[in-house]
């Protein structure tokens, strides 16, 4: 066991001492030590009941014969950081949670490890951190909220109250109507109730064979959870007995079966960022041009919100993501071979598994779409290619061609969406948001909402290097890459050029010719970075394009 090496001989009675100091008993420090990874926090929603969950995993290390011994992990809550300096250090904190998670569980040589996650980057800087450490580990998260309801008894969700706002600044909702969604669209603690980033991470988890089933699913207020979270903790000393690690688990294969589910369900395209990134630290590489081929060949599923009006807790009584990957089975997408935290093969835990509500997970023979939920689209305004959650656009917008409208941020666009100043056809283009420019990658929730609030959801697009939340929907297309600030052609592109977007043929393009765009390459000049100082300007430094993931080489 690794923790022998503070545990065993004379030579560790020094380390033995700080134990004993803890409280530990002879008899707890003869049992394997298992982290417990609490990102339990009183900012986030979705994580303020990790301390009860914490305390179930406890229970089950105990009851299996282990030892916990609990850390903690950061975690930012992406609504509150909306739309201000705070989005910048969103993303950022993914890289932080892994390096910090892996500092934590060298010194101290856990023996298993029990990820407690929940919202946006908490859970992939996790995963990253199991598969770079590669200690036996398991997920179990901090759940999904419920839907919300509004008075007159309509289901609501975050995103709806963004959109609210620019329905109010577009004199189609009063004041009362935006408190009446203030008040009632998040009324639990759990991640926000539909299939953003953090649900889709939280599923993902499930598929590529990290948690056990119900964790991406199972709402934060039940009781069902805690007893989940028991039986991670009884998991973890049986993947402990059996040497079961990160790395048997996330293999190429798993990977690939991760981003066919994300086509089904109609996942955030921050996992498009987050999976390459997570492959990466397990010595795996994986591409936007694979996302594509099995977007082509996966069926998209489900509508959840803002795709569409059902909710986590919806999935979950239709029988969650496993009975999504029973569907997928059917015609032979996934390979079930591989390994998984529950010791057994996914062919093995999917054996139960059914769809109890064909309209909330539609049979694969019968899909919202042929096609998944994610699209990758190049072209010369995006050579290594950009992202859009083609689930979430109206078919009015699936090819789409405009003038642009160009900002060299997110607020600038914002006040100019706000301001009326945004028409039907044109395309917003948000530039120098990307990883490097940003810094930080900034979510644009505020611009997206805005415009499909103010009706214009079915007749602008909006094109960025920055990147969405999850809650987004609209041909909203993110991760342009190169980014801007990295002398991507989106910096050359000018007030009133053409642009040209075809969803369904997976293309982007800028009308300007390579002549034209040659001349104003050779005078364009970078702007000075907005930060330069502190974190931030350390990972400006460091940080990769997003078409890699955003990993910091």
């Amino acid at each position: 066991m690794l923790s022998e090496a503070i545990k065993i001989g004379v030579e560790r009675a020094p380390n033995r001492s700080l134990l004993y100091a803890l409280g530990y008993t002879e008899e707890e420090l003869s049992r394997p030590l298992i982290g417990v990874v609490s990102s339990y926090n009183e900012i986030v929603p979705g994580h303020m009941n990790i301390d009860k969950i914490a305390d179930a995993v406890k229970a089950g290390v105990r009851a299996a014969g282990g030892t916990p011994v609990m850390f903690p992990a950061i975690a930012v809550c992406d609504g509150i950081a909306m739309g201000h300096v705070g989005m910048k250090y969103s993303l950022v904190t993914r890289d932080l949670i892994a390096d910090s998670t892996e500092a934590m569980a060298m010194a101290h040589q856990f023996d298993g490890l029990v990820m407690i996650p929940n919202c946006d980057k908490n859970v992939p800087g996790l995963l990253m951190a199991a598969a770079r450490l590669n200690i036996p580990s398991i997920f179990v998260s901090g759940g999904p909220m419920l839907a919300g309801h509004l008075k007159d008894g309509r289901r609501t969700c975050l995103s709806h109250m963004f959109e609210a706002v620019g329905a109010y600044k577009a004199g189609t909702l009063d004041e009362k109507g935006v408190l009446d969604y203030e008040e009632n669209a998040c009324p639990t603690c759990g991640s926000c109730s539909g299939m953003y980033t953090a649900n889709s991470m939280n599923c993902l988890c499930e598929a590529i064979g990290m948690a056990l089933p119900g964790n991406g699913t199972i709402p934060a207020v039940y009781s069902a959870r805690l007893r989940l979270a028991k039986h991670a903790g009884m998991q973890i000393m049986d993947l402990v007995k059996k040497n079961i690690r990160p790395r048997d688990i996330m293999t190429q294969a798993s990977f690939h079966n991760a981003e066919t589910v994300d086509m089904a369900l109609g996942c955030s395209t921050n996992t498009m960022l987050h999976l390459p990134a997570i492959a990466h630290e397990a010595g795996i590489t994986i591409s936007l041009d694979e996302s594509n081929a099995i977007s082509a060949r996966t069926p998209n599923l489900c509508h959840l919100a803002p795709a569409g009006d059902t909710f986590m807790e919806d999935l979950d009584l239709a029988g969650g993501v496993y009975a999504v990957m029973k569907e997928l089975t059917k015609k032979n997408l996934l390979d079930t071979s591989v390994m998984t935290c529950t010791g057994r093969t996914m062919e093995e835990n999917l054996q139960g598994a059914k769809n109890l509500n064909e309209d909330i997970i539609r049979p694969i023979d019968r899909p919202y779409s042929q096609s998944g939920g994610i699209a990758v689209l190049k072209g010369n305004l995006a050579p290594d290619g950009c992202v859009v959650k083609q689930s979430a656009v109206a078919q009015e917008m699936m090819v789409h061609e405009g003038p642009a409208r160009v900002f060299d941020s997110e607020d600038e666009a914002i006040a100019a969406i706000y301001d009326r100043q945004i028409h039907p056809g044109d395309v917003v283009v948000i530039r120098y948001e990307g990883p490097k420019g940003g810094p930080g990658m900034r979510e644009m929730l505020n611009p997206t909402s805005a415009i499909v609030g103010m009706g214009l959801g079915e007749s602008v697009a909006l094109i960025t290097d920055g990147r969405f939340s999850g809650a987004t929907r609209g041909a909203a297309i993110g991760h342009v890459s190169p980014e801007a600030a990295a002398g991507g052609n989106i910096a050359l592109v000018q007030e009133g050029d053409r642009i040209s977007i075809n969803i369904p043929e997976c293309k982007i393009h800028l009308d300007v010719s390579d002549e034209e765009l040659a001349r104003r390459r050779a005078a364009w000049v970078c702007p000075e970075p907005r930060i330069k100082t502190g974190y931030l300007a350390r990972y400006a430094k460091l940080v990769t394009s997003a078409d890699k993931g955003a990993i910091l080489e």
